[in-house]
């Protein structure tokens, strides 16, 4: 397949932003909107999965068992996603940034829009389930092709003194993606029937996933064509390399890098995917209230997040990761002790959530690329990503499918021994780790 070359539309965005220097604030704008939409798309997937997907796709199987099948087939974005990256890498070499991020960006648009219009089981069958997960695959390595280096650009170009606050603002883009997907979902959730949903409503969120990338593209390519861009590509801060000299240069790093961030990682998918199933499978609670209350969080996130940038230039990142790390065992003790979200305790409910989405928010914003400053010039970039995507797929990726699977067996404490594995995983890693982490 012969891609165009990806001059016509660098020209275009480079006149575009060629009458003043691209400021910190600016390009920060453009990673908040890359990131939500990328994000829009994750949730979106994810909600669907608990709400939608049994009853559309595994109707054949009782509404647990459904959950769990959903829940592994929202896994193969994470397992594509290193392929991704690799694939997409090339694509960046041969063809320019700007082809590379069209074609993600529209991979991934196009992959969540056509879920849209996939028939059920009730109409073609199995092949329903089979073509949703080609589907999700496809999100999964357009996922790992979007991957920018806007994040590194951005911290870069911050005053040296504020880098941690900028790093974290580049994080907002999941809070923000989060908000937006619920709150589609929680409208036409509290709006329709059931049987109106389940026939058209959950389609809509779905449908709107083209347009949100399209938006996200136009932001992106007008950065990644900026004399800045080009100067950090020019001096291989922001070029992508080759994976297996990668590998063989900086596998420990490569590792270390995947482990650090796993409590922050391990946590994201406790407040936001799971809660939704148990509340669906286990309480009489509405998932359209509930997935308000967890905008809520969100907001708390979102703000915990900023909070996390600030202290980062504080205390510095390896010590704010330590902390968050800490908080979040001694979350996940007391969840074991004493689950707060069981059966239709509203009220333990909203406080795991926002005490969740809090933890997160101030772990999570200085988790990304933690150990990239580690790796040699050449391979940042590329390091960065990959360390991005053994990450999720290590903390995140099948976080959701064992906990339920757990949890529905043997309680709830399952979601606290759950998490605080990962809590104790990062502090090892921190503690054996020793040199200050930095975003570059």
């Amino acid at each position: 397949m012969t891609f165009p070359s990806s001059e016509p539309a660098e020209r275009d965005a480079r006149l575009v932003s060629a009458d003043h220097k691209i400021a910190p604030s600016e390009i920060a704008i453009g990673v908040i909107i890359g990131r939500a939409a990328e994000y829009f798309d994750f949730f979106v997937f994810a909600i669907a999965s608990v709400v939608v997907f049994p009853k559309v796709f595994l109707p054949f199987a009782d509404p647990l068992t459904g959950t769990l099948y959903a829940f592994a087939i929202f896994s193969l974005a994470f397992v594509a996603r290193p392929v991704g990256t690799i694939l997409f890498a090339q694509l960046d070499r041969r063809h320019g940034r700007g082809v590379k991020l069209t074609a993600a960006l529209l991979l991934l648009g196009f992959s969540t829009m056509a879920i849209s219009f996939l028939p059920s089981y009730e109409h073609i069958g199995v092949w329903s389930i089979h073509l949703l997960c080609v589907l999700r695959i496809g999100q999964g390595l357009a996922l790992g092709g979007a991957w920018d280096g806007l994040a590194s650009l951005l911290a870069l170009n911050a005053p040296v003194e504020r880098r941690g606050l900028y790093a974290a603002i580049a994080q907002l883009g999941a809070p923000l993606g989060f908000t937006v997907a619920a709150v589609l979902f929680s409208f036409f959730l509290l709006n329709l029937s059931d049987a109106d949903f389940i026939d058209w409503g959950w389609r809509y969120p779905f449908f709107c996933a083209f347009a949100v990338n399209v938006v996200a593209l136009f932001a992106r390519l007008r950065l990644v064509v900026t004399a800045e861009f080009s100067r950090l590509i020019e001096m291989d801060r922001l070029a992508p390399a080759p994976v297996i000299p990668l590998v063989r240069n900086h596998a420990p790093e490569l590792l270390i890098g995947a482990l650090i961030p796993l409590a922050s990682f391990a946590l994201f998918h406790l407040v936001t995917v799971f809660p939704i199933s148990w509340i669906n499978l286990y309480t009489h609670r509405s998932v359209g209230e509930f997935l308000m209350i967890q905008c809520s969080g969100a907001f708390i996130c979102a703000g915990a997040i900023v909070a996390s940038g600030l202290l980062a230039d504080q205390i510095g990142r390896r010590s704010l990761l330590m902390i968050s790390a800490g908080l979040i065992a001694l979350f996940a003790i007391c969840s074991t002790i004493a689950p707060l979200l069981i059966e239709e305790n509203a009220i333990g409910q909203t406080i795991f959530v926002n005490a969740g989405f809090a933890l997160l928010g101030l772990s999570y914003g200085q988790s990304s690329g933690a150990v990239t400053a580690r790796l040699a010039p050449r391979f940042r970039y590329t390091g960065a990503a990959l360390t991005s995507d053994l990450a999720w797929l290590l903390g995140a990726a099948f976080a959701p499918l064992i906990v339920l699977a757990l949890s529905s067996r043997y309680g709830l404490a399952c979601v606290g021994l759950y998490l605080l594995s990962g809590a104790v995983t990062t502090l090892l890693v921190l503690s054996l780790s020793r040199s200050e982490v930095r975003q570059v």
